[in-house]
């Protein structure tokens, strides 16, 4: 059972809708008048992996603090900062950090964070503080701290391969014309 209504609007044209009278006396709510679809008829987009499209960026992480960088960084791998994003297709950007050795710590994380890491072995479980990761693998710092925020499967470990971290300020990828890109926190 339908009824239909029509509104007079200030230009004097009439606007003409139906609105259908379910069992329950309840209307059919969702309705987008303007466009004449109803949430069932509009269709979620979903990207291919042929249809992304990469760019190179750089970051200078310089003063920067690690779980801010790690978090931007995060977010371009994923591809989370464009409006194709899709949760099971790779749609991310390619990342290079430079100046990783002059990332920074807040509170006392230099010296009491430990990283682990285990060689199989019975008793040949080997620890690290944040410090002497800093002084002898900076690179590895970041990578750890991107890779904790990726997901745990897959899909992550294809994101991480996007991820190129360098201790200095040179990097071998000028011939992908990275962008610069500032750190936005």
């Amino acid at each position: 059972m339908g009824y239909a209504l029509g509104l007079n609007v200030d230009g004097g044209q009439a606007v003409h809708f139906s609105v259908d009278i379910l069992a329950e006396g309840t209307y059919k709510k969702n309705f987008d008048f303007s466009r004449g679809k109803t949430p069932r008829d509009m269709k979620t987009y979903s990207a291919k992996r042929e249809e992304v499209d990469r760019q190179w960026y750089v970051i200078d992480a310089s003063g920067c603090v690690l779980g801010r960088l790690a978090t931007f960084v995060a977010t371009r791998l994923r591809g989370k900062h464009k409006p194709i994003y899709t949760p099971h297709v790779d749609t991310g950007d390619h990342v290079i950090v430079i100046n990783a050795a002059k990332v920074t710590l807040t509170g006392r994380k230099e010296d009491q964070k430990v990283y682990y890491r285990h060689s199989g072995y019975v008793g040949g479980l080997k620890s690290m503080t944040a410090k002497q990761l800093l002084e002898t693998r900076p690179g590895d710092l970041v990578v750890y701290a991107v890779r904790g925020m990726l997901p745990k499967n897959r899909l992550g470990r294809q994101m991480l391969k996007k991820l190129k971290v360098y201790a200095g300020p040179d990097h071998p990828h000028m011939a992908q014309q990275p962008q610069p890109l500032q750190l936005q926190v």
